[in-house]
């Protein structure tokens, strides 16, 4: 490499003075402006990749352990206090810019890459987030977040060191031309992956790509406009790094799909049957087609299982049935199981389900083992699915419409469903029931997690709507109840909580003579479920709100 102490040649500009002391100019291929403008260019693709990186480990840990906003925190404040150590240990490198950036950009490219397969290996292999492993892979997390932060802020002192000997000019317009760059190469990672990205190439060989751009921009950076800063032994050994890189970035981007695929059985089992990720969630069924034995998984939680599920679609639907019922509406239950066991009590003139995933609705309608499952109930002609938040669905429903509403939503415990057990929704929930109308929510589990099932009661009875609690024993084994995806332990407590609302205290039975005896339920277990949940009752919990989740 070239000696920062050599005097400057005869006739050569004037050097600059900084904290490292005096740099030469560097001795471009190419005219001033243009290398500037490459440096420029540089900035815009690094700063892309880095934000992809980013983005990348806070929606593979939402994914994986759940609460998007705990997650989101702890990698984002995470990774900028590590940009700020990064940019102080560049000091170290600013003598050696050139070769300095081009070795960040290589471990920049093989750790960021590789960090998604690398996290996801380490949930499939390990029996989850649970056991030996239920604190390694978080600790992980914050290990790919520190490592790339520290990395993202090495380049920008490295930068400005080069950009500073390419033309010199003042520190600040130097800067705000490096932070332009940056900012703008920033937007289009941030809109790149969510938009291109993930629906088109999948978080695995997404962040492979992007890896392997990064790396293939540094590389042609440095050994490009810079190699002449370099000695021949550091340009061999930047190149062979750059290779390497390269070469184990596309190894891995050939061998995605397979790895996905064996993950994947280790994640679900051997009998995966559909793997298909919408533009909401990944849905993945297991099992066989008479659906017995079916699994249904949504972004890698357990919703539903052919040998348990009637337990709790019977218990959900059925006490809110037990009054008027021509006009029902759900809310979730993409996969037409409450439709079902709706359809079977008489005097049902319309059921409006209102699903956000309209994948899910599809396979409901398509799949063999799940239209099996739920009885064909989307053939009916009184089932109308309508794909569409129920927040905004709700706003623009006329007042007193529906009977029976039922929320068949995903736990409280998830970030993305908190809006939808606010006190702002149940506020519209009351204003679309009729007057002798009534609701039913799925609260979670009220043994398991006692303080959000008693939240969502505080939050129903502070929108004006009495409620009674119930809940019902789960019988299959291999899962907690709830957002995060882990092994269930032997004595771990397996139950779905309930709470039945109306504009007045309502009643708790199980339909009329009329309407069919449902299989699992029957007026004793009910009243001994509600005597359990009951005594799981946690006192004074304020509601929850749009402002103010308590989940």
């Amino acid at each position: 490499m070239i000696d920062p102490h050599a005097p400057a040649p005869p006739g050569s500009p004037p050097s600059w003075g900084g904290p490292c002391g005096p740099q030469a100019p560097a001795r471009l291929p190419v005219r001033p402006a243009l290398a500037r403008f490459l440096v420029l260019a540089g900035v815009f693709v690094c700063a892309a990749c880095g934000l992809v990186y980013e983005l990348e480990l806070v929606a593979l840990a939402s994914y994986l352990i759940g609460d998007s906003v705990t997650q989101a925190s702890v990698v984002l404040s995470v990774m900028v206090f590590a940009m700020g150590l990064g940019s102080l240990a560049a000091k170290r490198l600013r003598r050696l810019a050139a070769a300095g950036f081009g070795a960040v950009e290589a471990v920049l490219a093989l750790v960021g890459g590789s960090s998604a397969m690398i996290l996801y290996a380490v949930f499939a292999w390990t029996g989850g987030w649970g056991g030996l492993w239920a604190d390694g892979p978080r600790f992980l997390l914050v290990a790919f977040s520190l490592a790339i932060g520290v990395l993202i802020g090495a380049e920008v002192p490295l930068l400005m060191e080069l950009i500073q000997r390419v033309r010199r000019q003042d520190a600040g317009g130097a800067v705000a031309d490096l932070f332009a760059a940056d900012y703008v190469g920033a937007l289009v990672g941030g809109l790149a992956f969510p938009f291109v990205l993930l629906p088109f190439l999948g978080q695995l060989t997404g962040a492979l790509l992007t890896g392997t751009v990064n790396v293939v921009v540094g590389a042609a950076l440095v050994l490009g406009l810079f190699r002449r800063d370099l000695t021949r032994r550091a340009r061999w050994l930047l190149l062979t790094a750059n290779v390497l890189v390269l070469a184990l970035l596309a190894t891995a981007t050939v061998l995605a799909d397979d790895f996905e695929r064996a993950a994947r059985q280790a994640v679900y089992g051997q009998d995966v049957r559909v793997a298909v990720r919408t533009g909401v969630q990944e849905v993945v069924l297991t099992g066989d087609t008479d659906g017995r034995s079916l699994g249904l998984f949504l972004d890698g939680r357990l919703r539903v299982s052919g040998s348990d599920e009637r337990r709790y679609h019977e218990a959900l639907v059925h006490p809110a049935m037990s009054g008027p019922h021509a006009r029902v509406l759900i809310l979730g239950g993409g996969d037409g199981l409450a439709a079902r066991e709706v359809l079977r009590c008489p005097g049902v003139r319309r059921v409006d389900v209102v699903e956000l995933d309209p994948g899910l609705a599809r396979l409901a309608r398509q799949d063999p083992g799940l239209s099996t499952l739920n009885e064909h109930a989307y053939g009916d002609p009184r089932v109308h699915v309508t794909t569409e938040d129920a927040f905004r669905r709700l706003r623009s429903t006329p007042s007193a419409t529906y009977d029976v509403v039922i929320s068949d939503l995903p736990d409280p415990g998830i970030t993305a469903s908190t809006k939808l057990y606010s006190q702002e929704f149940y506020g519209l929930l009351r204003r679309v029931l009729a007057p002798d109308g009534r609701l039913v929510v799925h609260a979670g589990p009220a043994a398991a997690r006692p303080t959000t099932f008693w939240t969502v009661d505080a939050t129903l009875r502070a929108a004006g709507l009495p409620t009674v609690a119930y809940r019902v024993a789960a019988r299959d084994a291999g899962f907690t109840p709830g957002p995060d995806r882990t092994a269930a332990g032997p004595g771990a407590p397996r139950d779905w909580g309930f709470l039945l609302a109306a504009r007045t205290p309502p009643a708790l039975r199980v339909g009329t003579a009329q309407d069919p005896r449902p299989r699992t339920l029957t007026p004793r277990s009910l009243t001994r479920d509600a005597r359990a949940a009951s005594r799981t009752r946690i006192p004074d919990l304020p509601p929850s709100t749009l402002v103010h989740p308590r989940y």
